[in-house]
């Protein structure tokens, strides 16, 4: 007998294996009932979902890719589509749930056109020819749009934090100007375009106070305190060193002994340790430096000399922090002091320590043309703070989208209507099966506006039939539905603006995980502990009907 069994197929006993149809069956089902989590938390009326972790912890969101995530899902087919959210959040920082929800209604229709025994490599096909056929229509129907856009840019910004509870009302304009605000600030120009580096853009949150306490801070907020109780907590004008070494006596990189004979030799020995230390606190000095930021550790008798010449210090603080200084101030990170010199110091209007919410924090504002800047976003409870720095996150994503592509289209599901429209057109001329494909396709970006219907309780079925009949006629490119008035609308004179990169890149990703997991007809999962894959099951996602 062999050492280990093995089944028909000769894998190991216990292993999975799920064929043809059934893996294909298997796999839409579990992505589409993915997509139907997250459908509605899509638009400004979206619900918001509870996640709590196994430690307890507990997020209230409806942001798609923190929803996927949290999640902790097992089947392989919704590990593909919590990737769709991750790349979308990652590149455009926006339009997670828009890109989940069309990867799972382009599998639903998939599924309807297998049943209908078309082959899944003639629906790749079709839905490939239809993502490429979107990408120039959206091209066709965006509108261009710059840095001094200033309305545009922040209506962009406004609608990318809609769906957020806290940034309602009055809120979501102040938050959506100051998050202009700071992408114009840091964006910067390359050839004929502009490069906005987010990174440069730092969030820091604090619970306690207000949404409308959030603040734009023209420089750094770091989150430390001043080192000596001697020194002063503000200083206007400030000439800042960034110094990216220890303020401390070195220890030998060698073990040595070091004989002492006398009291004498002991004093002089600690005296010549004192001097070291006082001599660094000169250099700093000498250069004109009135605050000083260390990457690394300061010496408690280092800040005794900083602290009698009136200089600030900081210590311990983050490698990031540094760099987001020396954009903002102007300075120059030096790794010696020895080459510390005045044209390496960088300026600031205050550095101020100041006790928020019973910590201390050191502001560094008013630089000059700050390269970095911070938003500080202030909410009454860890929960609303938390959610309020996710809308900030996706308005920041929106913005930067919008300056550094150029353009933008018009949103309440008007995009996705006119591009199922055109589709509809295009399809009946491809002809031959790819047609039924394309026209699928054209079908699952009608999935939002629908959604979007739903989520503010309008009838879908009539909302979907007007939409179509506007976009059946020229010159309605723009009509879509005022989520807020719950009609049908020209969203132009709303003012419902997305940048188009968030709207090609859900699409293009949507498109290829449904093309991903459409070509799959074989799985086979070794040892599978649990159910198999698809069997349902908790963490198996298999058994997961309509939301």
């Amino acid at each position: 007998m062999a050492d280990r069994m093995q089944n028909q197929s000769g894998l190991p006993e216990g292993s999975q294996r799920v064929l043809g149809r059934d893996a294909q069956r298997t796999n839409i089902m579990v992505g589409y009932a993915v997509a139907n989590i997250v459908r509605t938390t899509l638009g400004p009326k979206g619900m918001d979902k509870m996640l709590v972790s196994d430690m307890g912890d507990i997020i209230i969101t409806n942001d798609g890719a923190t929803i996927l995530e949290e999640m902790n899902v097992e089947h392989p087919a919704a590990k593909i589509m919590v990737e769709i959210a991750k790349t979308q959040d990652k590149e455009v920082g926006d339009g997670t749930t828009t890109a989940v929800v069309i990867a799972g209604s382009l599998l639903k229709n998939a599924g309807d056109l297998l049943d209908q025994d078309i082959h899944a490599s003639t629906i790749v096909k079709g839905y490939m020819e239809a993502a490429r056929k979107c990408d120039e229509l959206l091209a066709r129907i965006s509108q261009p749009v710059g840095l001094n856009d200033t309305a545009a840019l922040e209506k962009m910004a406004s609608i990318s934090m809609g769906s957020k509870s806290v940034a309602g009302g009055t809120a979501k304009d102040q938050l959506a100007k100051l998050v202009v605000k700071a992408v114009t600030q840091v964006a910067e120009k390359k050839g004929s375009s502009y490069v906005v580096d987010d990174e440069l853009i730092k969030i820091e949150k604090k619970a306690g106070g207000d949404i409308h306490d959030t603040t734009l801070i023209q420089g750094v907020l770091v989150d430390k305190e001043i080192v000596h109780s001697g020194m002063p907590k503000s200083q206007a004008k400030a000439k800042i060193a960034l110094i990216d070494s220890a303020l401390e006596i070195e220890k030998t990189e060698i073990d040595a002994k070091i004989d002492i004979k006398s009291p004498d030799q002991m004093q002089s020995f600690l005296d010549q340790e004192e001097k070291m230390l006082k001599d660094m606190a000169e250099k700093i000095s000498k250069s004109g430096a009135s605050v000083v930021f260390c990457q690394k550790g300061i010496d408690d008798m280092a800040q005794h000399f900083l602290s009698k010449k009136g200089i600030i210090a900081v210590r311990r603080v983050k490698k990031s922090d540094m760099e987001k200084l020396a954009r903002a101030t102007g300075g120059r990170i030096v790794t010696s002091l020895d080459d510390l010199a005045a044209k390496d110091l960088g300026d600031a209007g205050t550095v101020e320590e100041r006790s928020i919410a019973g910590e201390k924090m050191v502001f560094v504002e008013n630089c000059k043309d700050p390269k970095s800047v911070t938003i500080f976003v202030r909410a009454s409870t860890e929960h609303v703070v938390a959610e309020a720095e996710r809308a900030v996150v996706d308005a920041i994503g929106a913005v930067s989208s919008a300056i550094e592509e150029g353009h933008y289209v018009y949103g309440g599901g008007s995009a996705e209507m006119e591009l199922a429209a055109r589709l509809g057109e295009y399809a009946r001329q491809v002809g031959g099966r790819e047609q039924l494909a394309i026209q699928a396709f054209a079908e699952a970006l009608e999935f939002i506006p629908r959604t979007l219907a739903e989520n503010t309780g309008m009838d879908a079925i009539d909302t979907l039939v007007a939409l179509r009949a506007k976009h059946g006629t020229a010159g309605n490119a723009s009509w879509g539905i005022d989520v807020y008035a719950s009609k049908v609308a020209d969203v132009k004179a709303v003012g419902v603006l997305e940048p188009a990169k968030v709207k090609r890149q859900a699409i293009q990703s949507a498109s290829e995980a449904a093309r991903m997991i459409l070509r799959i007809d074989d799985m086979i999962s070794s040892k599978a502990k649990g159910p198999a894959p698809g069997a349902g099951g908790p963490g198996g996602m298999g058994g997961m009907g309509e939301d």
